[in-house]
């Protein structure tokens, strides 16, 4: 079996910067790294103990007191992986330590409110690790593309989101923001074989060709927005989506790359350890 390692830092190449195009980024690549699938796999599997480690260190931290936590925002087109992100990356931490919401059609209520209001209501509390399936990003990409608002408004919200995040951060939540880019090809046989599966039919939403006619219109709201949101404290990753394995050990890479920044160390029992065992042996 080829041994898959990471050539160059994910995330380097992956991070958005100056001059970024969504157009020059190759769904089908595999920036940083060589080896193949199999590899690829054994590589997320050898990842996941220490990302479950480091989870329940940020858990912990927080039953004495610490105020910091983890979110992980998963923006893309229909099949592009999110679900895979979550059951195979984020599952493989233990369950207690992880919230995760997924972003709905705003309802009347929510339409009350600013387009971020619902947003802060599911940030991720202390010790934990919070996952958006699509967000706050919504409200300038299918607004855009469906005219859902006015251009002067979606303009607004660029700026209105990047102080959001800012807060967020200074809050004590670092983000892990990204992006997963599928190629048209590949949505369209992601597409055919949730029709050709019965056991896959219930993935199928007959909208997603609907927004599927408007690829072009999205790529450009999505150049967009990574533009004008990827920021020095919460900067984008486009992740090439083609290759679901590659997508996924890439992600839990941002991930972890993200948990060894915080330094997380065990709390210091407030007690004499030696006297407690002392009691236990006795008891």
């Amino acid at each position: 079996m080829a041994k898959t390692v990471w050539t160059e830092d994910p995330g380097a190449v992956l991070k958005v910067g100056a001059g970024f195009s969504l157009a020059e980024v190759d769904p089908s690549s595999t920036p940083g790294m060589e080896g193949g699938k199999s590899a690829g796999k054994a590589l997320l599997e050898k990842g996941r103990a220490e990302l479950g480690d480091l989870q329940e260190r940020l858990w912990a931290e927080s039953r004495f007191g610490g105020t910091r936590s983890v979110l992980l925002i998963l923006q893309a087109m229909d099949t592009a992986g999110k679900g895979g992100i979550v059951e195979h990356v984020v599952g493989g931490v233990d369950p207690q330590g992880v919230t995760i919401y997924g972003f709905k059609k705003p309802t009347k209520a929510e339409l009350s409110h600013d387009f971020l209001w619902r947003v802060r209501k599911q940030l991720p509390t202390a010790g934990h690790l919070g996952v958006f399936d699509r967000c706050h990003y919504e409200d300038v990409l299918i607004a855009r593309v469906r005219n859902l608002a006015e251009p002067a408004v979606i303009e607004e919200r660029y700026s209105a989101i990047n102080e959001f995040e800012k807060q967020v951060v200074d809050s004590g939540t670092t983000i892990v923001k990204v992006m997963l880019h599928i190629s048209a090809d590949e949505q369209k046989e992601r597409l055919g074989a949730r029709l050709d599966d019965p056991e896959k039919n219930w993935k199928f939403n007959p909208g997603d060709l609907d927004e599927r006619a408007l690829w072009p219109q999205y790529q450009e709201a999505y150049q967009i927005a990574v533009e004008k949101t990827s920021t020095v404290d919460v900067p984008w990753f486009v992740v090439p989506a083609d290759h679901k394995w590659y997508a996924r050990v890439a992600v839990q890479h941002l991930l972890l790359d993200a948990l060894r920044g915080l330094h997380l160390t065990w709390p210091v029992a407030e007690y004499d350890v030696a006297e407690q065992k002392g009691r236990l042996a006795d008891a």
